[in-house]
C-alpha cells in the first residue's frame, strides 16, 4: 500500500499529543501497526433542528416533532421522547394540552422549539406549529419544573399567516415582509436582557425583547427585522455571544433542509443583540432580501453571510480505513453553546447523508474563533479534543483539503490533496503559503486568497484515526478544512 508508513507516522504524531499539545518527535523515527489505531464509537440520535441547553452535568437537545435527547459527553446520546403521542414524557398529551395551536396551524406536529431556564428556575419551552406549505403558524409558551417535562401550556402569544383577520401590526398579513413565526431562539444578552430571534423564509428573521419575569414579549407586534424578505430560503437563526470578542454571532441556515435542498450554515455578527448584523465582507445583513416578486432566490441569498459548512466528503486514500465512506449532506438548523466549565464552544446541528435519503442524525463539532474574531468549525465531530500548541514539524505534511465555497448548492465538495512544507510553501491542488503563530493559529494563502484559523488534533471518524487538522475562514466568507494525511520532512 502506497505511502502507508508515512501516513501512519502522521497519525501517531497526532495521537501522541496531550489534548492538542506540542510534539517534538521526528516523523521518520515513529512507527505504528494498523491494529494499534484507535477506534472511537458514538451513540447517535435523530433529533431534527436540535436546540441545546445544559442542565447540571447533562446536555439536552430539543427538536421538531417533540423529539428530545440528552448526553453527558456530546458523543453518546439517549433519546428521551419523540413524536406527538400520549406516551411522550415531554408533553404527554400535546393535542389535548395545546388544542388552539394545532387548530390554528392546521397541523398535527410541532416544529423547532427552544428551551431556556429563566430566573424563576423553571424551564420555558418556546414551541411552534406550522402548516408547512404556508406561513400559517403560531408560537406559544409551555413551562415545567423539570427540564425533561412534562411541560404545561401557557398559551399562544404570536401568530402568522392570517388572510382575512388583521395582522399582528394592525394590517393584513403580508408574507413577503412579515415573518413566519417559527424557529425561536431565546437568549440573555450581556446586560441580562432577554431576547427571542425567530423566523423562516417569508418576510425574514426578526427579533423581539422579552420580559424575563413572564417569558413573553415586552411589546405587541413582530419586533425588528434583521434580514431576509420576499421568501429567501433562510431560517433557523441562533445567536451566541462571545464575551472575549464582545460580538453577538447569528448563525443561519440557508437553502432547503431536504437532502437535495442544499442546506448550509452561515454566520454574521453584531455589537448589539438586535443588530445591525454584518457578514465578514462587511455587508449589512438587512440588505439580504430577495428582489420584489421573487421566490427562493438563492443567487441573491448566497452573496451574504460567511459560509461555514455545506455538503462535503473526505475522499478515501489507499491504506486508510473507510473505503466506502459517505458524504455529509444538507447540514443545518444548528444551535451553539459555550461551556463555561471547559471554555469550549460547540455547534450542534442535524445532517443527512449521501445515499441515505431523508434519514438524519445529530452531530456536534467544536468551534474556535480566529484572529479576526470569526467562528470556525472543527472539521470532524467532537471527541473531547482540547486546543493546544504545535510546532512547524508537527504541522508540515500532506493534507486533504475541503473548500466549502459560497454557493447554495447540492454539489458535494470533495477533498483534494495539498502539501504544507516546513519552509512555508503550499503546493498541490492549491498553491500558496502558510505560517503558524501562537502555537496553533494558522494563516494560509491559497491561490492568493488569505484564510485565518486554528490547528487542532482531531479524530477522523471515517478513517478511524487521529489526525492533525485545521479550520480557517477567509474575509470573503469561505471556509476551508484540512485533515492530515502524510507527514513531510522537507
Amino acid at each position: 500500500m502506497k505511502h502507508v508508513k508515512k501516513m501512519i507516522s502522521f497519525m501517531l504524531v497526532a495521537a501522541l499529543t496531550t489534548g492538542c499539545g506540542r510534539v517534538e518527535e521526528n516523523f521518520d523515527d515513529i512507527s505504528l501497526k494498523p491494529e494499534e489505531e484507535t477506534k472511537i464509537s458514538f451513540k447517535n440520535v435523530s433529533v431534527h433542528d436540535p436546540s441545546i441547553v445544559k442542565d447540571g452535568g447533562s446536555y439536552y437537545i430539543f427538536g421538531s416533532h417533540l423529539a428530545a435527547a440528552k448526553t453527558e459527553n456530546l458523543m453518546d446520546w439517549t433519546l428521551i421522547g419523540s413524536g406527538v403521542t400520549k406516551g411522550n414524557p415531554i408533553i404527554p398529551d400535546a393535542k389535548t394540552e395545546m388544542p388552539e395551536a394545532f387548530e390554528w396551524a392546521k397541523t398535527d406536529t410541532f416544529w423547532a422549539p427552544d428551551v431556556i431556564q429563566l430566573k424563576d428556575s423553571r424551564y420555558y419551552m418556546y414551541y411552534c406549529n406550522c402548516e408547512g406549505s404556508s406561513p400559517l403558524s403560531c408560537m406559544g409558551l409551555a413551562v415545567s419544573d423539570n427540564i425533561e417535562g412534562p411541560y404545561k401550556d401557557l398559551g399562544i402569544f404570536l401568530r402568522s399567516g392570517m388572510v382575512i383577520e388583521p395582522g399582528e401590526n394592525g394590517d393584513t398579513y403580508d408574507a413577503t415582509r412579515q415573518p413566519n413565526v417559527v424557529d425561536p431562539c431565546v437568549f440573555y444578552d450581556a446586560e441580562g436582557r432577554l431576547w427571542m430571534v425567530y423566523g423562516s423564509y417569508s418576510g425574514g428573521i426578526f427579533i423581539l425583547e422579552l420580559d424575563d419575569n413572564t417569558g413573553l414579549p415586552l411589546e405587541s407586534g413582530y419586533g425588528k427585522r434583521l434580514l431576509g424578505g420576499n421568501h429567501l430560503r433562510i431560517e433557523g437563526a441562533y445567536i451566541q455571544y462571545n464575551p472575549e470578542t464582545k460580538y453577538y454571532y447569528m448563525f443561519l441556515s440557508f437553502g432547503g433542509l431536504a437532502s437535495d435542498g442544499a442546506y448550509n450554515i452561515r454566520v454574521c455578527r453584531s455589537k448589539e443583540p438586535d443588530g445591525p448584523y454584518y457578514d465578514s465582507r462587511g455587508q449589512d445583513m438587512i440588505e439580504c432580501a430577495g428582489p420584489d416578486g421573487s421566490f427562493f432566490d438563492d443567487r441573491t441569498a448566497e452573496i451574504y453571510g460567511a459560509k461555514l459548512m455545506g455538503n462535503y466528503k473526505w475522499t478515501w486514500h489507499e491504506g486508510e480505513n473507510g473505503e466506502k465512506r459517505k458524504g455529509i449532506v444538507s447540514p443545518g438548523h444548528n444551535s451553539t453553546f459555550f461551556d463555561e466549565e471547559s471554555g469550549k464552544y460547540f455547534i450542534i446541528f442535524h445532517t443527512r447523508f449521501e445515499g441515505k435519503g431523508e434519514n438524519h442524525e445529530v452531530r456536534v463539532h467544536q468551534m474556535f474563533f480566529n484572529e479576526a474574531g470569526w467562528p470556525v468549525i472543527a472539521p470532524y465531530r467532537y471527541t473531547g479534543e482540547t486546543e493546544g500548541e504545535y510546532g512547524i514539524k508537527d504541522v508540515a505534511g500532506i493534507y486533504k483539503v475541503i473548500k466549502h465555497g459560497r454557493q447554495i448548492t447540492t454539489q458535494m465538495k470533495e477533498s483534494v490533496d495539498v502539501t504544507l512544507y516546513s519552509d512555508g510553501r503550499v503546493t498541490g491542488a492549491y498553491e500558496g503559503s502558510w505560517e503558524l503563530s501562537k502555537g496553533n493559529h494558522l494563516k494560509i494563502t491559497l491561490e492568493e486568497e488569505s484564510y485565518e484559523g486554528v490547528i487542532c488534533k482531531q479524530y477522523d471518524e471515517f478513517g478511524e484515526k487521529y489526525v492533525i487538522g485545521f479550520t480557517v475562514l477567509s474575509e470573503d466568507g469561505v471556509a476551508v478544512w484540512g485533515s492530515g494525511l502524510e507527514a513531510v520532512t522537507e
